[in-house]
């Protein structure tokens, strides 16, 4: 099997003793809540016992935050965790991705064995997601993974482009995963989602990321939206204890934070545009233009490689990613930067200028 990497690996030494900054992860650049971090550390003690299996607390608040019933909520170790779980438990033959997508989608499918369709996104295109081209690359698919917005790309589709295709597959009994790990970054998330349509659509699986937007990707908490009968199903194949105490407590003070909700998503709608502005201005560089709190860059009018850059980069201690392994994007020549502090933007850019 293929070896996937990821952003956010600061486990290696940094360059002089000094640290990180790092832009390889996709996380909320307001960091972890104080009112999160203070209910962890009243919380220690509560890892003496089991978490709760049935997390009761936690879905009361996503049932809550979301507008969705609990019967409806099924909770994972991360949200790739479920990927995983809805493929083991539902074994698909034939998976259709669309190019360039999140590794774990693919790391996913070929755990189970099946075979991968791919359907590429035009760069010509910058990326846009194509509904009548996928209808016939994935015209053999049982299971389809839609990213929502897409990583690495960004790009995005309303509910109403969405909803007809979902329709078609549901007739069709494909299983379709929709990645909305990054949608509560937006204001008008709502104009975008379609967690709403699992009470109608039983093959629908949509899948939430916790800790992107609230900053915590180290305890590893998410969910997904599904049709009762496929949660009871898939309740029966993960582990008991598969949340654990921390994260359940996390969950439940970071969904209560509405003014912590309300900043995030200004902060990054401000600073993702005039971030966006100045990639376009530094010379070789051509950025696709951001929905969320990450921007992929087109590098290839630099002279340099995407591994040559990020390695340039890593010597001044900036981690950007580089997408030279994602499926659809092997020809080195595209990065992709995380929005973080107006700062460290700056510092960023003023690295990636020098280096270029």
């Amino acid at each position: 099997m293929e070896k996937f990497e990821h952003g956010g690996n600061i486990y290696a030494e940094a360059p002089a003793g000094g640290r990180w900054l790092d832009f390889s992860a996709n996380i909320n650049p307001l960091g972890l809540a104080p009112e999160v971090a203070q209910v962890i550390r009243e919380n220690i003690a509560s890892i003496i016992h089991y978490p709760d299996p049935e997390a009761r607390d936690l879905k009361a608040a996503l049932s809550e935050h979301y507008h969705l019933p609990k019967e409806q909520l099924l909770l994972g170790n991360g949200a790739a965790e479920l990927f995983y779980l809805l493929l083991h438990m539902t074994r698909p033959r034939r998976v259709g991705l669309p190019v360039p997508s999140f590794g774990e989608y693919q790391r996913a499918a070929e755990s189970v064995g099946a075979e991968i369709h791919f359907s590429h996104l035009r760069s010509v295109d910058d990326f846009q997601p194509e509904i009548g081209t996928w209808e016939k690359d994935f015209e053999n698919a049982d299971c389809i993974f839609i990213g929502n917005p897409n990583n690495p790309t960004g790009t995005l589709m309303n509910r109403g482009q969405l909803e007809k295709y979902l329709s078609l597959l549901d007739a069709r009994k494909v299983w379709t995963v929709v990645d909305e790990s990054f949608l509560d970054f937006l204001p008008d998330e709502e104009a975008y989602s379609v967690r709403s349509l699992t009470d109608r659509f039983r093959h629908l699986f949509v899948v939430r990321s916790l800790t992107k937007f609230y900053a915590m990707p180290g305890l590893r908490l998410g969910f997904a939206s599904a049709h009762p009968d496929l949660v009871q199903c898939l309740e029966r194949g993960k582990d008991v204890w598969n949340v654990n105490s921390l994260a359940q407590k996390a969950g439940v003070a970071a969904l209560g934070l509405k003014e912590y909700h309300k900043n995030s998503r200004e902060f990054v709608q401000r600073e993702k545009s005039w971030l966006y502005e100045h990639l376009r201005a530094v010379r070789g560089l051509e950025p696709i233009e951001p929905s969320v709190n990450f921007i992929m860059v087109d590098i290839s009018h630099t002279g340099r490689t995407s591994g040559e850059l990020t390695a340039r980069m890593r010597k001044q201690g900036v981690l950007v990613r580089d997408c030279a392994n994602y499926t659809g994007l092997e020809g080195q020549q595209y990065i992709r930067v995380a929005v973080r502090s107006h700062a460290e933007n700056e510092q960023m850019l003023k690295v990636l200028e020098a280096v270029i």
